[in-house]
């Protein structure tokens, strides 16, 4: 069965009614992102962080995949799939995808402060001070922040490597390392690019531009792999 690796960003998921990580003003959600996704900004007031990671859980756990996310999961029953997100909701596991690379952290997981290894799912949205570890340490969003290492992102690489299709879906190919995936496949390997506003690619063989939203871009692509199997 051909492997197909599938990069996602935050246009597939704004489809779905959850906001981008920021906009062009350099806000998320009206907070400064360093105060809300930085180490410091944790540092400087964890209760404000805490906050705002509940508010996103709870609109996460309004929203529903779109036609792209089902799209995704569907490809499932001809190839083998591996889903690589920058995104932290669990949009493409609603959808159905049994193959999913976080690399920026998931939204429905807390994680302890003195040992990384100590990870939790979490049933509801809220995580509060107080909260604990069974070592006795506070609990924090398991997201990865500005200036922290990018755990997942070896396994990703490795899977990209491995990949006889590779797919980019709503992401604009600015945030690292994640962009560089696109640089880590091969020439022979058919690359999809699908977003209403196409990143800066430079030009490589086997490329193919799909200018539109995911919703409609990722079952024509769908349709095109179907037709060359």
């Amino acid at each position: 069965m051909m492997k197909v690796v599938v990069l996602t960003g935050a246009g597939i998921s704004a489809e779905s009614g959850i906001a981008t990580f920021r906009d062009s003003n350099g806000l998320w959600e009206g907070h400064d992102v360093m105060e809300v996704a930085s180490p410091q900004g944790w540092a400087k007031n964890p209760e404000l962080v805490l906050n705002f990671y509940n508010e996103r859980r709870k609109a996460s756990l309004k929203a529903e995949p779109n036609a792209g996310h089902l799209a995704l999961a569907k490809l499932e029953e001809d190839f083998d799939v591996t889903i690589v997100t920058q995104n932290v909701d669990n949009l493409h596991e609603k959808a159905g995808s049994s193959n999913v690379i976080h690399l920026h952290g998931q939204l429905f997981q807390c994680r302890s402060t003195a040992d990384d290894n100590l990870v939790y799912e979490m049933d509801g949205w809220e995580l509060k001070l107080g909260d604990k570890c069974e070592k006795g340490s506070q609990l924090r969003p398991n997201i990865v922040w500005f200036g922290e290492l990018v755990p997942m992102m070896e396994i990703a690489a490795k899977e990209t490597y491995g990949a006889d299709i590779f797919m980019v879906v709503g992401t604009s190919l600015v945030v690292y390392p994640a962009a560089g995936l696109l640089d880590l496949v091969a020439d022979h390997v058919p690359k999809y690019v699908i977003d209403p506003k196409l990143p800066q690619v430079s030009k490589r063989s086997n490329l193919y531009l799909y200018e539109e939203n995911a919703t409609t871009g990722v079952e024509k692509v769908r349709q095109r792999l179907l037709a060359d199997l």
